[in-house]
């Protein structure tokens, strides 16, 4: 249990001492903005005086007095209106840090998902190129959730769905023929308008001959259509997976719309939703903020989806009584549910709006509101070098792909720094930047931080057996030996099962990457203090039991990093150099 579970049972107990009636979901125990207020505070006053009949503060006072005996909890005092703060005893932390180093990486994992199913369904790109700057954000924040979300105890299936009905595959398998014919000997000449630019697809065209020689030269579309389709598809689902698996995703379930549309799906779920008495027809307003003088409204089959919260009906009909657009999707997220899933997220781009209020209603009726969908959107890259757009390619025609961007970056950065922002949110990748070997590159920062631990840890070797160092040694080493210079330090490691599980229930993965870079700061922090002061080094020749303490916490910090930067898919270096920041931080500690 950690130290805020532990206060929280504590505070719980107080409370029932009071009044065992009372509903206490909005009390909370979290540390105070400003560390100066102490190490914890409580709402607990402030949100349950009006329903006890008393003043915050008169309530405070007599928590205060339930909670005096506690051995965690050095001091509490009453501020402002009715928060109660506390400052804890070092016994208190020092359980979460020999817990951390006891747990190794799985320090942080909880089990609050208690395995429910979730299927998160990211990248999801048709399969008409390869994977390029403006699918990477979402890939990354996709794939660090579901990361997050099994750490947190989730069952979580990792999903692709494309659209492989369109008429954009019609296009692929169009520009896929021509690229065939030149890798015969064609002069094809400039790509037609309204096919695909790329020079990738000239692999596509090279693989059909060496499949099937000139079988489809000089043959009519409505022979070649299909076969040449099917290939391209598969093709190019073959070069997104490659290009996926260079910044380590991979997804477990691949679902196709064709396969939805085909296989009776459809009508499945437009007749689950008639036999629940949803369907009727019936007509719709006019749309809203736009001038039709030629209105009139039409007979059409609608789904009553304002039942689950929506602002109208939807159709799910188009006039001549073929499915609106919005059907393969419905019958896509009635499958998930037959699948068994109670929770489904999707990562889609903010053109994609107004997603959820649409397929929501219909994934509340198929699971009689059992189930539920939660939509992430993500904001756009713009990719920069030295703060200029950087130039499309030749090979993608008109896009940055994502291999370029590995074999500009490596797939460490590119995690990192999609992770950097709130998803929403506009993002700019400056190529620059990300390879800066200072602290205001994040990824270098942290991973350095984390090598800066292993460096330590090795210089401990001079002092120490390697089985003094192991985890199980530190656990059981004198923490108590650790000063306020140590504490800060301790604040932060403890928070981390504290992060995992607030980033899990809001389902922002992001706040790991804000995490990483606070434990990354403490520690340099704490680094740059030795180098002003002897007796703050880690390693004290004269005084083994506190350098023994010191290295403990180092390790929990290493430990702490590779936790989270596991979680966000980015690797824990163990040995890194930058003469610059070094020079930095001498200036710094030196004044």
């Amino acid at each position: 249990m950690t130290i805020f579970k532990t206060i929280m049972a504590e505070l719980e107990s107080a409370i029932a001492h009071i009044d065992s009636q009372v509903n206490i979901e909005k009390v909370t125990v979290e540390p105070p903005r400003d560390p100066s207020h102490g190490d914890l505070s409580t709402n607990a006053a402030m949100v349950l005086a009006k329903t006890l009949g008393m003043n915050p503060r008169e309530l405070a006072g007599k928590l205060i007095e339930q909670l005096q005996g506690s051995e965690n909890i050095e001091s509490l005092e009453i501020a402002g209106p009715g928060f109660i703060n506390m400052r804890l005893t070092g016994k208190a932390y020092f359980t979460d840090i020999k817990q951390c180093l006891k747990d190794g990486i799985e320090y942080g994992a909880l089990n609050i998902g208690k395995g429910e199913k979730v299927n998160v369904e990211y990248v999801s790109v048709n399969p008409t190129g390869p994977m390029h700057a403006g699918h990477v954000r979402g890939a990354v924040i996709g794939d660090t959730l579901c990361n997050l979300l099994e750490k947190a105890g989730y069952d979580v299936a990792r999903e692709y769905y494309f659209n492989d009905a369109g008429t954009q595959v019609d296009v692929l398998a169009r520009t896929a023929h021509l690229r065939y014919r030149e890798a015969l000997g064609e002069d094809i000449g400039e790509i037609p308008e309204g096919l695909y630019p790329g020079d990738y697809l000239k692999e596509v065209g090279q693989a059909i001959v060496e499949r099937d020689g000139e079988k489809w030269l000089n043959k009519e579309e409505a022979e070649w259509l299909v076969p040449i389709r099917t290939f391209a598809v598969d093709h190019m689902m073959t070069m997104i997976r490659q290009d996926l698996s260079l910044i380590n995703i991979e997804h477990t379930v691949f679902t196709n719309e064709r396969d939805i549309v085909e296989n009776g799906t459809l009508e499945k779920a437009f007749n689950t939703l008639d036999d629940l008495g949803l369907i009727y027809t019936g007509t719709l307003p006019p749309p809203r903020g736009k001038e039709m003088t030629d209105w009139e409204p039409v007979p059409l089959t609608l789904f009553r989806s304002s039942h689950f919260g929506d602002d109208q009906d939807r159709p799910l009909k188009k006039r001549d009584g073929t499915w609106a657009y919005i059907m393969p999707d419905i019958g896509y997220h009635y499958d998930k549910i037959k699948r068994g899933f109670t929770l489904m997220i999707n990562l889609l781009g903010k053109d994609h709006g107004g997603y959820e209020e649409r397929i929501g209603p219909t994934v509340a009726a198929f699971s009689k509101e059992k189930a539920k969908l939660k939509v992430i959107y993500n904001g756009m890259v713009k990719v920069l070098k030295d703060g200029v757009a950087v130039k499309f390619s030749k090979r993608s025609g008109n896009i940055i792909t994502l291999r370029e961007m590995v074999e500009e970056v490596g797939a460490d950065a590119i995690r990192f720094f999609m992770m950097g922002r709130t998803p929403d949110s506009e993002l700019e990748f400056d190529y620059s930047k990300v390879q800066e070997a200072s602290k205001d590159n994040p990824v270098f920062y942290v991973q350095y931080a984390h090598a800066r631990c292993c460096s330590v840890l090795r210089h401990g070797t001079e002092m120490f057996s390697e089985k003094e160092l192991t985890d199980d040694a530190l656990a059981k080493v004198d923490l108590s030996l650790l000063g306020e210079a140590e504490k800060e330090m301790i604040r932060v490691l403890v928070n981390w099962p504290r992060i995992v599980e607030q980033a899990a229930t809001a389902f922002e993965p992001h706040r790991i990457a804000f995490y990483v870079q606070e434990v990354a700061s403490a520690f340099n922090g704490w680094w740059s203090k030795g180098r002003g002061d002897a007796t703050l080094r880690f390693l004290i020749e004269d005084n083994k039991p506190l350098t023994l303490a010191r290295l403990a916490l180092v390790r929990a910090t290493a430990i702490t990093l590779a936790s989270a930067l596991d979680v966000m898919g980015v690797k824990a270096v163990e040995e890194m150099r930058s003469d610059a920041l070094e020079e930095e931080e001498n200036n710094a500690a030196n004044g």
